[in-house]
């Protein structure tokens, strides 16, 4: 069941994206990647307000905590859930694992990006 619901989450979050894409290219064009600096920072703010909302109401986990954070969020941006993890680490006061996990997320994301793509263009040219 609980695969259902972040299912049905992540659908709404992916739509959602998808219309902020559009959405903030007509606005603001597309030459520099707006949208996703757009939809990064809102997910992280939406992420924040839904992880401290459920922090302050402890009764109202499981299947809507699914829904929001990890379905309709992870849909949205999993940005937010690297940010959400990234201050949880600075919160516990484990600033050089913080540093660690945003610094390798960052560098390992392109790096990985970057051979993936060498390897595809390389393979299939």
């Amino acid at each position: 069941m609980s695969y259902l619901i972040v299912f049905a989450g992540a659908g709404i979050g992916g739509a959602a994206r998808h219309g902020m894409n559009i959405w903030v290219a007509r606005l603001l064009g597309s030459h520099f990647p707006w949208h996703t600096l757009v939809i990064n920072i809102l997910g992280s703010i939406l992420m924040g307000v839904i992880t401290g909302w459920f922090a302050e109401r402890l009764g109202a986990a499981g299947h809507l905590r699914l829904l929001l954070a990890t379905g309709v969020m992870g849909g949205f941006t999993t940005f937010s859930a690297f940010s959400l993890d990234a201050v949880l680490l600075w919160e516990r006061h484990e600033h050089l694992l913080a540093a660690l996990y945003v610094g390798g997320s960052v560098a390992g994301a392109i790096a990985g990006l970057a051979l993936a793509l060498w390897v595809m263009r390389t393979a299939l040219a």
